[in-house]
């Protein structure tokens, strides 16, 4: 090989590079994809001068220049602000809007299921009968249902449903891969339990409070375990059926943005037990805290569709992975 030729050919990468590792510190994302591709190349260029012209003082300049590389490359992560915009503007919204039809159809089905239990306790004595002594159901239709949101104070109640809350949706994401069958569990009973205090309160006339305490927070609170379910469904599905991909490379994919979920769902779920906290029990009249809860689940609503649909239209899928490989080529 022909070094001088060689050395005149790739002289102005090798120089760009450098320029790049110098001012690595200030480099936009642009410049960041620049610094790796270049990285890569130079790491190429110097497996190429070893192997066909093993020239001292060119192989310890690129050997050089490759290992600044490297740090640089190691270094020259966007910063954190911008990968926590970005997860909040794409990756999240995108995920939670690309499964949009399972969180449909989880909340569809959950509900329905829990209107036909509420009017079987309604209509069926027996049925009451068996899910607790009359002496029971006085105290949860008079006071204990509502006393439930005031009997601690404000902010610990709200640490308390938030961690709650972030349980049951971490098992129906993790556990879904189980062919979503803990999912289908965790939604099955969640669902029970909502029926059964509705069937309860109407049966007692007290209907009107039973959705005056249970829309404000539950319209957020339950949006976000409808879709926690629905995330864990469609990983336990992926396990069925992975399409035209592999297996392995389907559940890493939609493992992945099942992560994206469990994230996003942190904040979402905070805010909800902030406002079984400080809301729910405490705010009068009852339609200025529904009316809390519904602006609420309608600003989440709103921030998923009109930043999850353009994102997804444009190849957004919530995979973190896709980030480009960052290791040197050869050849």
């Amino acid at each position: 090989m022909d070094v001088d030729a060689y050395v005149a050919a790739h002289h102005a990468e090798w120089e760009r590079l450098e320029w790049l590792i110098n001012h690595s510190r200030r480099l936009n994302g642009a410049q960041i994809d620049e610094l790796v591709e270049l990285y890569q190349r130079v790491a190429t260029h110097l497996s190429v001068v070893r192997s066909s012209a093993p020239d001292p003082a060119l192989v310890g300049r690129l050997s050089s220049l490759v290992a600044r590389g490297r740090a640089a490359v190691a270094g020259a992560q966007a910063p954190l602000w911008r990968d926590t915009t970005r997860f909040l503007t794409r990756s999240f919204p995108a995920t939670a809007y690309r499964l949009r039809w399972w969180w449909l159809g989880v909340a569809a089905a959950g509900n329905l299921f829990s209107l036909a239990y509420a009017i079987w306790v309604v209509h069926d004595p027996a049925v009451q009968a068996a899910l607790g002594t009359p002496e029971e159901i006085r105290r949860l239709v008079e006071h204990d249902f509502a006393d439930y949101y005031v009997e601690h104070s404000a902010q610990s109640f709200s640490f308390m449903v938030w961690v709650n809350n972030a349980w049951v949706s971490a098992v129906a994401l993790i556990f879904g891969i189980l062919l979503g069958i803990p999912t289908l569990y965790v939604l099955y009973a969640n669902q029970l339990n909502i029926g059964a205090i509705a069937g309860f309160m109407f049966a007692h006339d007290r209907g009107g409070l039973f959705f005056g305490l249970i829309l404000p927070h539950g319209l957020l609170e339950l949006t976000a375990v409808y879709l926690a379910c629905a995330a864990g469904l469609k990983l336990g599905w992926t396990v069925i059926d992975p399409g035209p991909r592999t297996r392995g490379h389907a559940l890493a994919e939609e493992g992945r943005a099942t992560v994206s979920i469990a994230l996003g769902l942190v904040p979402v779920l905070l805010v909800s037990g902030l406002i079984e906290g400080f809301v729910t029990g405490r705010v009068e009249p009852a339609w200025l805290r529904i009316g809390i809860g519904l602006l609420a689940e309608l600003v989440f609503l709103a921030y998923v569709i009109a930043l999850g649909r353009p994102a997804v239209r444009e190849g957004e899928t919530g995979d973190a992975d896709l980030r480009p490989d960052l290791a040197p080529t050869s050849g």
